[in-house]
């Protein structure tokens, strides 16, 4: 007999934790490979989980309710055949591909630097909740003393480790708030309502702001002690390898203070990221759509009958994967002094979602091996399930590039971030007509009004030079300039 561990896995590369919500299978029972196990939740996905090997379920070491980091334990199967207790089934070894050396290195204290990882999992306090000691499972603050706690007090004590720190800054302790979380877990909206609503004076046991630091407001900052400079705080970033200060500011009468969420956290810690390690360059270009739009016009309807819209979004993919395959350096990635070519092309395509106020990049898979017709389908089923936040978690992990709209919004261009740990993004600007000089059937040069676009395309100078970075650009200018009927 042999056990095999059961990890949580990483639902896209800027999760790096998750909640276990619910167990489907109990301590005993039987459990087929691939039949559901149990289910998890994230900011941007819920899904369930299914079991990496067949046997008995012989272990639950997370209990529901609990958040734990992307590849920590969650269970054992027993099995009667010859895998390895450290065995991991395919499925659950490729969800955690993301980040194996976060998977594979003993933490370590918070002043010590920690190596680069291939693909950082941005969670704003991650780096913090490596440098506490193991949270126990009882606190000497909860129950009544006489004897263990129960499940539920356990449960009300626990909490993300970005409100714990939270908590500890502000002299609050967690079993005194009433939680509306998953089994009465503390949440930071709990965290900062009970704060607003706490009586003016109240003591706090957290140290005081240096004087010419301004004091924490809540909401205002989640963030580590002050660094001792002015108005400077310092905010931990995933992976160890950076600490980014983060200015303080003094809040006036009138101004309006709000807590990120935690999405926004991740997004503004992943690019910050980003900027930190890749060399970013942007270039752009300008691109005749008046045959893209001639063809749109005579598809629409065709499209329609099959139930997919078309946009110009599938005709822009359809570009983008012959010049990823002309130029695969594009669809590469860095791992240490290494280049990664990889060998699928898979579309990150960035939805607005929330009225704008969030973003994810749900990923197209072999994006190359798809016609127009297939391209344009998965594209809208994919910006369905983002709006209607029904993504599984393998829709928002392995993307290789990314495009992002800009011109939805009525931009001209955009010079995005790179999303890391891909080396280019392209930001596709509005499509409007402008007069542009033309050559008419004799060759004279007259002025001509056509639907015209600029991209811009933002790549790693550690890999993607400035040439290489013209050369796609003006092979998706080709494709899309000369797209052809074959290739509807």
């Amino acid at each position: 007999m042999s056990k095999v561990d059961v990890i949580m896995p990483q639902m896209g590369e800027s999760i790096a934790e998750g909640t276990l919500t619910r167990w489907l299978k109990s301590v005993g029972d039987a459990v087929e490979r691939d039949e559901d196990l149990f289910e998890i939740s994230t900011d941007k996905v819920d899904a369930d989980i299914p079991s990496p090997a067949t046997g008995t379920l012989a272990e639950v070491l997370v209990q529901e309710g609990d958040t734990v980091e992307v590849n920590s334990v969650v269970a054992r199967i027993e099995t009667s055949g010859e895998v390895g207790g450290e065995a991991e089934a395919p499925e659950v070894a490729e969800a955690a591909e993301a980040a194996p050396a976060v998977a594979e290195q003993p933490k370590a204290p918070a002043a010590a630097p920690a190596p680069a990882v291939e693909e950082p999992t941005p969670e704003p306090v991650a780096a913090a909740a490596e440098a506490e000691p193991a949270e126990p499972e009882a606190e000497p603050e909860a129950g009544d003393g006489d004897g263990p706690m129960t499940r539920e007090e356990r449960l009300r004590t626990k909490s993300t480790p970005l409100v714990r720190k939270l908590a500890e800054e502000h002299g609050v302790k967690i079993s005194q708030i009433t939680g509306t979380g998953i089994a009465g877990r503390v949440t930071r909206d709990d965290l900062l309502a009970y704060l607003e609503s706490r009586p003016a004076g109240a003591a706090e046991e957290a140290p005081a702001a240096t004087p010419s630091a301004p004091a924490p407001v809540p909401g205002m900052a989640v963030a580590a002690p002050s660094t001792g400079e002015p108005g400077v705080m310092r905010v931990p970033i995933h992976g160890a390898t950076l600490d980014i200060k983060i200015p303080g500011v003094t809040i006036r009468e009138g101004d309006r203070v709000e807590e990120m969420n935690r999405v926004r956290l991740r997004t503004m810690e992943h690019m910050l990221l980003s900027k930190r390690i890749s060399a970013h360059v942007t270039s752009v270009t300008e691109i005749d759509f008046e045959r893209v739009v001639q063809l749109r016009r005579k598809l629409k309807g065709k499209y329609a009958d099959k139930g997919v819209k078309l946009t110009y979004g599938p005709f822009i993919m359809k570009a983008v994967t012959e010049g990823l395959l002309a130029y695969p350096i594009l669809n590469s990635t860095v791992s240490g002094t290494q280049i990664v070519y990889r060998g699928s092309i898979n579309l990150g395509i960035a939805v607005s979602i929330n009225d704008g106020q969030e973003l994810i990049v749900p990923v197209l898979k072999n994006a190359d091996q798809l016609s127009l017709m297939g391209l344009a389908s998965g594209a809208n089923e994919l910006a369905e399930k983002a709006r209607t936040k029904s993504l599984d978690f393998d829709d928002i992990q392995g993307g290789t590039f990314t495009i992002t709209n800009v011109g939805v919004f009525g931009n001209l261009f955009g010079t995005p971030i790179v999303n890391q740990p891909q080396v280019a993004i392209l930001g596709t600007g509005v499509i409007e007509k402008r007069p542009v000089v033309v050559q008419d059937t004799m060759g004279n040069d007259v002025i001509g009004i056509r639907h015209m676009s600029y991209f811009g395309l933002s790549y790693d100078h550690r890999v993607v030079d400035g040439a290489m970075a013209a050369f796609f650009l003006n092979k998706v200018q080709d494709v899309l300039e000369n797209f052809p009927d074959e290739g509807v």
